[in-house]
């Protein structure tokens, strides 16, 4: 039977042994329910592509408790995606950051140029932030099946992923059943960025801020 516990100090402990022993968590964050496991265990990150039934040529996210998260994973953000993060961060944006060579993240994508990639976001959710804290950074994708609509509430994710979960934090339902907007670097595109999916921040209000920028400082 589905663990699912509301979110406070006891539930919140258990969730970072699972995290380390290399087991599956359900989350809340601002936009939909995620779940979530250590993004340093291979073994861990193929349960997410298991429980979810996901093709394993979509990538993960990694959720972050602060942008200050990215140095100790060796991450960072390329320009213009730095000036963005200090825009729409906390919140539902997905900036999508340049590993170093130091990187022990397992969920890194192999770029054309050489470069490994990794998309990172760090929720607007005090639920979830709470979470992270405990946790650390953790490997995410919405809880649900691959082609399913992305949960909305922990009964939401229960019904989608069952017992393929080792623990359900219940922080309330979220906002919509929309996803993070996703923001690549490109300097051959306009603005010097690529959307690669449009969710709750829409193409529009992300330009917006880059043309804004462009005269003088960015107002975050």
């Amino acid at each position: 039977m589905s663990d699912v516990r509301a979110i406070d100090d006891g539930s919140l402990a258990l969730a970072a042994r699972i995290v380390k022993d290399g087991g599956l968590v359900v989350l809340p964050t601002d936009t939909v329910y995620g779940v979530a496991a250590s993004p340093f265990s291979a073994e861990a990150v193929s349960r997410i592509y298991e429980a979810k039934r996901r093709p394993r040529n979509k990538a993960l996210q990694i959720l972050l408790s602060s942008t200050d998260d990215l140095e100790g994973l060796d991450l960072y953000l390329p320009v213009p995606l730095d000036r963005l993060a200090k825009a729409f961060l906390p919140g539902a944006f997905s900036p999508i950051a340049v590993a170093q060579a130091g990187s022990k993240l397992v969920t890194l994508r192999d770029e054309m140029n050489g470069s490994k990639t990794q998309a990172v976001r760090v929720p607007d959710s005090d639920a979830c932030l709470r979470t992270l804290r405990a946790t650390g950074p953790l490997a995410c994708s919405s809880a649900n099946r691959s082609g399913g609509q992305s949960p909305q509430s922990v009964e939401e994710a229960v019904a989608a992923l069952g017992d393929d979960v080792d623990l359900y934090l219940d922080g309330g339902p979220t906002v919509s059943h929309v996803a993070s907007t996703v923001v690549a670097a490109d300097p051959n595109e306009r603005d010097g960025i690529s959307i690669v999916r449009e969710g709750v921040i829409r193409a529009a209000q992300v330009r917006a801020v880059l043309q804004g920028a462009e005269g003088g400082s960015l107002n975050a």
